[in-house]
């Protein structure tokens, strides 16, 4: 594959005709809802892809693709393509301490090769590859891909268009389709289900949760969201830009939040800084100060003689998956009468980690798993999204509440970085906690062992 094709633009054809029907309409063309789109064109559905931007594109994030990731990249026909693009392969991770201590966390070498722990790549290069595949099987499949498109309005079928519809009416309204503009004119469209996968700002989501439900979009709680801000830099040292390690760095006074160091090819690294946003609010120097401040006062010699890349920093927020407080829906409100909410618009990065393609790849799996064009050609029903909505927290609910408790217990402030200290003096010693934290690299099911504060405890105090 030619070397940085995912500079260039992606053909999506012709832009369908105004009010024409689809099966399904996913609203966002990031991975996620590419992943949507690509699982629904699979199976057979006309889907309708809207993109508001337009490919090229960028995504400020740390750039990793994990384990839990790795099923889905190939499932969605994507992992060929990204093999034969440039990658740097995950084959463990470096945790360093508060109080300076490391410890290596590898995978297990079979059959004379090391395994895959995930790849690290820019997200432009990574959302190219996972739109351009989207594009691919749905215009095989008879449906549309239109970029540049502002989604404007959810239309439902009560006639009044996203309109107040009065208290307790929620239940009773269906979403049919979405008014928005092209660069050239006003369109509509309308299908059996619409799926909100836009982001943290995404219209189908907001719609939902405010204007159906009368609840609150934007959570007041900062600690619901997390705060982050990525630079790329050159020349850094004591990296392998082919395979290898990526970094997890606490640091001493910046606690509960990390500084990580994710290597690319060709002697690139994408390095950030990320915390939760009422931890943020405690600290005098906010993220790019706090990114400063541990360059160069904690890591000097490393970026000696690094060059920061112009034009790479930049901050961003998150909508973590911890659970709120007294809500029925967990972490919040994700189908309607006609529509499925997936990934970040639903609220499922993990509260610790700050992760959230793998668990947005899981929801839009299962969302596409729950709608069936024959059965539910008149519109997707409401009992069949509250079933998504139940499957997905019982899957996801138990590791993102333990997330969340660790990342509460280390902002206490009595605990100055004890509890990382503890993992990390234990893991050097015990070969079960290391084996449980390199399978936690790939495995959904070690992960949620890790995030247990049950089996914390009994590897921290035994």
């Amino acid at each position: 594959m030619e070397k940085e094709f995912w500079n260039e633009e992606i053909d999506t054809g012709k832009v369908p005709e105004n009010k024409s029907k689809f099966d399904v309409i996913v609203v966002g063309g990031g991975p996620v809802g590419s992943a949507a789109a690509t699982y629904s064109a699979m199976q057979g559905d006309k889907v309708l892809l809207l993109e508001k931007s337009s490919y090229p594109r960028d995504k400020t994030c740390g750039d990793a693709v994990g384990g839990k990731s790795l099923k889905h990249v190939e499932a969605l026909g994507v992992k060929t393509a990204l093999e034969n693009s440039p990658h740097y392969r995950i084959t463990g991770v470096l945790f360093t301490a508060p109080n300076g201590k490391s410890l290596n966390v590898e995978r297990p070498v079979v059959d004379g090769e090391q395994e895959l722990a995930g790849y690290v790549l820019p997200r432009a290069q990574f959302d190219w590859l996972m739109f351009n595949r989207a594009t691919e099987v749905i215009l095989q499949n008879g449906g549309a891909v239109v970029q540049d498109f502002n989604v404007k309005e959810i239309i439902y079928d009560d006639g009044r268009d996203g309109k107040d519809p009065g208290p307790n009416s929620g239940d009773k309204r269906r979403i049919v389709g979405i008014r928005g503009k092209t660069k050239e004119e006003d369109m509509e469209y309308s299908a059996s289900l619409t799926i909100g996968a836009g982001g943290v700002r995404c219209p189908v989501a907001t719609s939902i949760v405010e204007e159906t439900y009368q609840k609150t979009m934007v959570d007041s709680k900062k600690e619901h969201y997390s705060a982050a801000y990525r630079q790329y830099w050159k020349g850094v040292k004591g990296l392998n830009h082919k395979e290898g390690m990526i970094e997890f760095h606490y640091i001493k006074g910046v606690i509960p939040g990390y500084f990580w160091i994710f290597p690319l090819s060709e002697d690139t690294a994408n390095v950030g800084f990320g915390i939760v946003l009422n931890e943020l609010s405690k600290h005098e120097k906010k993220l790019k100060g706090l990114q400063d401040y541990i360059i160069n006062e904690k890591m000097p010699e490393r970026f000696k003689d690094a060059e920061l890349v112009e034009g790479s920093s930049k901050g961003w927020q998150l909508p973590l998956g911890s659970p709120r407080k007294g809500e029925e829906m967990q972490p919040r409100r994700l189908f309607a009468n006609g529509a499925m909410v997936v990934g970040d618009a639903g609220s499922l990065v993990d509260p610790f980690s700050g992760e959230g393609i793998a668990n947005g790849f899981l929801s839009a799996k299962m969302a596409i798993d729950y709608f069936d064009r024959e059965r539910h050609n008149d519109g997707f029903p409401l009992e069949e999204g509250m079933k998504y909505q139940k499957e997905l927290w019982d899957t996801l609910g138990p590791e993102l509440t333990n997330s969340y408790r660790i990342q509460r217990l280390m902002s206490w402030p009595f605990s100055k970085g004890w509890l990382i200290n503890m993992i990390i003096n234990k893991a050097r010693k015990k070969p079960e906690l290391q084996r449980v934290l390199s399978d936690c690299l790939v495995s959904p099911e070690a992960q949620k062992q890790i995030t247990d504060y049950r089996f914390l405890a009994r590897q921290l105090l035994f």
